[in-house]
C-alpha cells in the first residue's frame, strides 16, 4: 500500500488528528515556560555577591557618618563656639581697657590682621538668627552659656552675611563679625559630592572583588559545559591558581576530563573492534547458510535471525556513536519525503505526511533521518491498526514561535501511561512476551540521544486503544522560497539510516 502524502496545511496548536480528535503536545508550551523559569530565576552568583558587597559598604558609610556626627562633628562645632566665645572675649577685655586712640588702632588691626571686625550696633539693625540647623543652634546655645544673657549670635546683619556675635561692654552694644572662612562648616553640595565620589569608588570596587571572587566559579561552569558537550580539551582549567583550594578543583577537573577523554576513545577503538570482530563471522555464516542448508524455508529464517543480529549491531554503533553533529537549515519535508521512500511499497503501512514545504529547521540532516527513520520503524512495528494489521502513520508539523513541533503517531493499541517513562531508557522493551521483540531495545534511546543533542526535546503521549505519538520540538530555521522548496521535494531518494534498520519501541 502506497504512503499517501496530505495537503501542505499549517494546523494550529497543538497539532490535531482529525482520525482520532486532538491530542496536546507536551512540547506547545515549553517556550513559554521556559521564559515564565526564567522570569523566576534568581540573580546570577556575580550580581549577588555584587548587590551583598553594596548593601555592605552602604551600611558602612551610613554607620561611620553617624559616628563622625556623633563623636566629631558635634564636638567641633561646640569647639569652635568656644574659639568664638574666647575671642570675644577677648576683644571685649581690649577695649574695656584701652583708650579712645588706642581703640581705634586696635580695632583696625582686628579687622586687618584677624579678620575680626567690631562695629556699632544700631537699634535700627536687620539681623537672621544662626539657627540654620541643629549644630547652629547647638553652637548659639553654647555662645550664649559663655558669654552671658543678651548675646545674639546672626548668619547676616543688614543683609551682610557672615557671623554676627551682638555683645556689649558696659552699655554700649557691638557686633562682631567673624571671618566665615576661620570657622566653615562643610556644606551639603560638598558632602553629596564626596559622598558620591565614595559610593562610586565603594560599587567599583565592589565589582572588580566580585569579579575575581567568581572568575574561577565561572571558568569552571564553562569548561564543564564543554565537557558535557563532548568537548575535553576545549577548556583547560588553569592549574596553577594561586589560591589552593580552586587549583585543587582545577587540577581535579582536568584530571576527570582527561579520563573522559581516554574512555571515549577506547570506547570508539572498541566499537570499531566490534563491528569488524562480529560483522566477519555474521558474513561466513551468511554465505555457510546459502550453500549448506537444503530446506528453503530453514534457510529463510538463518538468513532473517543473521539480519537481526546485525541490525542490532547496528543499534549498538548508533547508540554509541561520539556526539559530533553538523547544525545547518534543513527542509523538514525533504527529510521526511526521504525517510517515507524506502516504506512507501510495503504492504503494512500507510503514512499520511502533514508538513509545509518550506519548514527548515536547525538540525543535523543525517541525524535528524536517522530520528525519522527510528520512529516510522517503531511505528510500523509496533503500531499497527489491530482491525487492519496495517500501521497508520501520522506525520503533521508546524512552526510555533522559535520553534517546529514534530509529531509521528501511529493509531495501534498503544501502551500504558506508566510504560511511557521507560520506552526511552535503553534496553526496555514495551513488549510483554520478549520472544516477540526483534531489536535490542534501543531504538527510541537513539531518537531521545540524537535530539537532546541537535538541541531539541522529545516526549511520548499515548491514549490505550488509540496510539502512540512521539512529539519533537526543533529548533527553527529561517523560511525559504516556496519555487525552491518545491524543486526540492521533488527529489526524494533511499537515505542512511531510513527504516528497516531495526527499530524498537523501546
Amino acid at each position: 500500500m502506497a504512503a499517501r502524502i496530505g495537503p501542505q496545511t499549517t494546523q494550529p496548536s497543538p497539532l490535531e488528528d482529525s482520525t482520532q480528535g486532538t491530542l496536546p503536545s507536551p512540547l506547545g508550551s515549553i517556550g513559554a515556560r521556559r521564559r515564565k523559569k526564567r522570569l523566576h530565576l534568581g540573580l546570577s552568583l556575580f550580581w549577588r555577591t555584587f548587590f551583598l558587597l553594596v548593601l555592605l559598604l552602604i551600611g558602612c558609610t551610613v554607620a561611620w557618618l553617624q559616628t563622625f556626627r556623633a563623636l566629631e562633628y558635634e564636638p567641633r562645632a561646640i569647639q569652635t563656639a568656644h574659639q568664638i566665645a574666647s575671642l570675644v572675649n577677648l576683644t571685649r577685655a581690649a577695649l574695656v581697657y584701652s583708650d579712645a586712640i588706642t581703640r581705634v588702632s586696635l580695632i583696625k588691626t582686628l579687622a586687618d590682621q584677624e579678620g575680626v571686625r567690631i562695629l556699632p550696633r544700631e537699634p535700627g539693625d536687620r539681623f537672621t538668627p544662626f539657627t540654620s540647623g541643629a549644630l547652629d543652634q547647638r553652637m548659639t546655645e553654647e555662645l550664649i552659656a559663655r558669654l552671658g544673657e543678651g548675646t545674639t549670635v546672626a548668619s547676616r546683619v543688614n543683609d551682610e552675611p557672615g557671623l554676627w556675635v551682638g555683645f556689649t561692654i558696659e552699655s554700649d552694644t557691638y557686633w562682631l563679625l567673624v571671618d566665615p572662612t576661620r570657622f566653615s562648616r562643610l556644606d551639603r553640595r560638598t558632602w553629596m559630592i564626596w559622598l558620591a565620589t565614595t559610593m562610586a569608588l565603594s560599587l567599583a570596587g565592589a565589582a572588580l572583588i566580585t569579579r575575581l571572587i567568581n572568575r574561577p566559579l565561572k571558568q569552571l561552569s564553562q569548561a564543564t559545559l564543554q565537557v558535557r558537550e563532548g568537548e575535553y580539551e576545549a577548556h583547560r582549567l588553569d592549574e596553577r591558581a594561586r589560591t589552593n583550594e580552586i587549583r585543587a578543583v582545577n587540577v581535579g577537573f582536568n584530571r576527570m576530563a582527561d579520563q573522559l577523554a581516554k574512555i571515549e576513545q577506547d570506547r570508539a577503538v572498541m566499537l570499531a573492534g566490534i563491528s569488524h570482530d562480529l560483522r566477519t563471522p555474521l558474513a561466513r555464516l551468511r554465505l555457510e547458510t546459502e550453500m549448506s542448508v537444503a530446506d528453503e524455508d530453514a534457510r529463510d529464517h538463518m538468513a532473517a535471525d543473521i539480519a537481526q543480529l546485525d541490525a542490532i549491531i547496528d543499534k549498538f554503533l548508533d547508540y554509541a556513536r561520539p556526539d559530533h553533529v553538523d547544525f545547518r537549515p534543513v527542509l523538514l519535508r525533504d527529510v521526511i519525503d526521504a525517510c517515507t521512500y524506502a516504506v512507501q511499497d510495503h504492504e503494512d503501512i500507510k503514512i499520511t505526511v502533514d508538513v509545509p514545504g518550506d519548514l527548515r529547521v536547525m538540525a543535523d540532516e543525517v541525524e535528524l533521518q536517522r530520528v525519522i527513520s527510528n520512529l516510522v520503524e517503531n511505528a510500523r512495528r509496533y503500531g499497527k491498526t489491530p482491525s487492519t494489521g496495517v500501521a497508520d502513520i501520522t506525520i503533521q508539523a508546524q512552526a510555533h514561535n522559535d520553534a517546529v513541533l514534530i509529531k509521528v503517531r501511529d493509531h495501534g493499541a498503544g501502551v500504558a501511561p506508566a510504560m511511557l517513562s521507560q520506552l526511552s531508557k535503553p534496553f526496555f522493551r514495551g513488549d510483554v512476551a520478549r520472544t516477540s521483540a526483534a531489536g535490542a531495545g534501543l531504538g527510541l534511546s537513539i531518537v531521545t540521544k540524537n535530539i537532546e543533542r541537535m538541541g531539541g526535546t522529545f516526549a511520548l503521549t499515548s491514549t490505550p486503544g488509540r496510539g502512540l505519538a512521539a512529539h519533537i520540538r526543533m529548533p527553527r530555521a529561517a523560511s525559504i522560497k516556496p519555487d525552491a522548496a518545491v524543486a526540492a521535494k521533488d527529489k526524494p531518494g533511499p537515505v542512511a539510516g531510513a527504516p528497516g534498520n531495526g527499530a524498537d519501541r523501546s
